[in-house]
């Protein structure tokens, strides 16, 4: 795998009063991708502290509105991983409807021990399934 995608239809809790995706909402979308591209790699984010101790947050975020998204549109929220560091990672994500780039959100997720909110190491498992979402060559 290289990359993870996963489809959202637009509603109207999703939208201002004009009727476009408020901006806020584009950061859900990405925090719902993610974490289903996580599950898809067999391990869904919540045994990391279960079995580890450690949870990921978001350390920043960066979006870029390329076009509104609106009621109605199905919004595919493509997750790919660009940079991975000891306790640290970078996600790029890119929102589209059909061939339409609507917003690109890149992420920087730290692993973070529950306790004492102080950085930790990912466990190698979570290395390697992370790792599944680079881009391949």
């Amino acid at each position: 795998m290289t990359t993870h995608s996963i489809d959202f239809r637009i509603y109207y809790e999703d939208t201002d009063a004009g009727g476009i995706v408020y901006h806020a909402r584009y950061l859900a979308f990405a925090e719902r991708a993610r974490t289903e591209a996580i599950r898809s790699l067999g391990m869904p984010a919540s045994r990391l502290q279960e079995e580890y101790g450690l949870v990921f947050v978001v350390h920043d975020a960066h979006l870029a509105y390329k076009m509104p998204l609106k009621l109605d549109d199905i919004v595919t929220v493509t997750t790919r991983l660009i940079d991975l560091k000891a306790a640290s990672c970078r996600l790029d994500q890119l929102c589209t409807r059909g061939d339409d780039v609507c917003a690109q959100v890149e992420v920087g997720l730290a692993c973070v021990k529950v306790s004492d909110g102080r950085p930790a190491r990912f466990p190698p498992l979570w290395r390697d399934l992370l790792q599944k979402l680079a881009p391949k060559g």
